[in-house]
């Protein structure tokens, strides 16, 4: 499935879903979908957590606490969910904060998998 039909797929079924995209931590978007203009600028957003992204992944590895896998931001407007699909890229779902986080979370990880094999 082509990366903008499976991000598709994920924010047409996540109530609350802003966004989705594909991103490497150098802050080039790869792929995204944008499914509902927020009050905030989306890019920006993206380009600004990749760079934090890289800095949790450079710890992890510092403390040697295994592969980063997933990483939750909330804020009093946003969720953001980050699942790793590679050494490069990784995968972000940013919902509203009212938005249904469980099944957001769930299905970026069920798709990750697609995503990442789709990358290879």
């Amino acid at each position: 499935m082509p990366l903008k039909d499976t991000l598709n797929a994920i924010v047409s079924s996540v109530d609350g879903a802003l966004a989705a995209l594909v991103m490497a931590y150098d802050g080039i978007p790869i792929e995204e979908i944008t499914v509902e203009q927020a009050e905030f600028d989306l890019q920006l957003l993206s380009v600004e957590y990749a760079s934090v992204l890289k800095e949790i992944k450079r710890a992890v590895e510092v403390i040697k606490a295994g592969e980063l896998e997933e990483v939750s931001i909330a804020t009093a407007q946003t969720w953001v969910v980050v699942r790793v699909l590679n050494d490069d890229l990784f995968a972000a779902l940013i919902m509203k904060r009212d938005g249904n986080f469980g099944k957001g979370r769930y299905l970026l990880k069920l798709k990750s998998y697609g995503l990442a094999r789709e990358l290879s």
